[in-house]
């Protein structure tokens, strides 16, 4: 019996170079390579979409996520993996949405459900009736905000109590709750924002169904594309990933034909045509934003980032915030001040190398942003005391 094949954690570092087109010989062309090389790329900050694009393509601008996301309509927001908004090629998208997105809907609707009727007393044939008027008006309209749909069907203007009694109770817009079930069932679709590209306020448009796909069979071709741009991982890395079981994920492992490997986290997985040596990239930097896919595609994460680093990186729910990366390692953080200029620590000394190579991608992305500001929804230790 042959002894498992070994990878070690530089050899995985090697791999998140190119992978991932982060090293400067591997940059990609179109967003859609960036969407298809990652999987998918964390959308609940929209500012995260286009500064992990930006990461990663050749030439990077705000134009070109936009063209992929609302001109040529090539990628498309799901609410999907580990209940997290994602913006995936609309090619995978029936994929991703039968092997996680139908669950979590399914979830929502039915914990949407479960509050209008405790808050308003909202019935499911009044809840079918507003939606059914939400999207009539839609198809009218094309594209309209939450509060021009409001001002089109009355019962989306009512209001209901949440969290009463607590100190965080507030009253909201039935419109939120309809709107959203709507969207995680693939009904509607974010259309442009209101605003820059940062704004999380956006329009509705309607979505064409997609196709229905077996659950199992998409959860092994999700498996087999996550292996492909993140292999090797461990059952619980993909587990924590997309938010399956660990019985139903290692039987999307299985599946894939993946062959095990020697980690040292344990047992992980690659796929069968993928246990060749990657070469080495040559040498790169980058700086991520909070939430990007690379930051948080592994459970098992101390073979690219310190662990005595992530109390002041992560914050207390597990969300990154913004990392400087020195060749497939965290070694830092970095955050936009309101001024506009981006600041950043290194909490690891990776070098000369390593600190001329961070200035020039913070005088880059200094000068990509321009007059633009954001701030990350989750905010972690470093980047609040940068800011500060």
């Amino acid at each position: 019996m042959s002894a498992r094949l070994r990878l070690t954690a530089g050899q995985r570092r090697s791999r998140v170079g190119s992978r991932h087109l982060l090293a400067p010989g591997a940059k990609g062309a179109a967003v859609e390579e960036v969407a298809h090389a990652l999987v998918g790329l964390h959308a609940t900050d929209p500012a995260t979409v286009y500064l992990a694009a930006r990461a990663r393509l050749a030439a990077p601008s705000v134009a070109e996520v936009e063209r992929g996301l609302y001109e040529d309509l090539t990628l498309t927001r799901m609410l999907c993996m580990r209940r997290t908004m994602f913006v995936v090629p609309v090619e995978l998208a029936p994929v991703v949405n039968a092997s996680t997105a139908r669950r979590v809907a399914l979830k929502e609707r039915a914990h949407h459900a479960q509050l209008l009727s405790r808050a308003g007393g909202f019935t499911a044939e009044w809840i079918a009736a507003a939606e059914e008027a939400a999207l009539a008006a839609l198809r009218v309209r094309g594209q309209a905000t939450a509060a021009e749909l409001a001002a089109d069907v009355p019962a989306l203007r009512e209001r209901i109590v949440v969290s009463p009694g607590k100190p965080y109770e507030r009253s909201q817009r039935v419109a939120s709750r309809i709107l959203g079930v709507l969207a995680a069932e693939g009904r509607i679709r974010r259309a442009r924002p209101l605003g820059g590209w940062t704004s999380n306020q956006f329009r509705w448009s309607a979505a064409q169904p997609l196709p229905e796909l077996p659950e199992a069979a998409a959860r092994a071709n999700l498996a087999r594309r996550y292996l492909a741009s993140f292999g090797p991982a461990t059952a619980e890395d993909l587990k924590w990933w997309s938010g399956w079981t660990l019985s139903d994920t290692r039987k999307a492992i299985a599946a894939t034909g993946a062959v095990a490997v020697e980690l040292d986290e344990g047992t992980g997985w690659l796929l069968p045509d993928d246990t060749e040596a990657v070469p080495e990239p040559e040498p790169w930097a980058a700086l991520l934003p909070a939430l990007d896919p690379t930051a948080m595609g592994w459970r098992h994460r101390d073979w690219y980032v310190d662990p005595d680093a992530r109390r002041q990186l992560f914050d207390r729910y597990g969300n990154i915030g913004p990392t400087v990366w020195w060749n497939g390692q965290v070694i830092g953080g970095w955050a936009q001040r309101p001024d506009g200029s981006v600041a950043y620590r290194l909490l690891t000394d990776a070098g000369r190398q390593a600190r001329t190579a961070v200035d020039a991608e913070v005088e880059r992305l200094t000068d990509w942003l321009g007059e633009t500001r954001f701030r990350p929804s989750f905010r972690t230790p470093l980047e609040r005391e940068l800011t500060g």
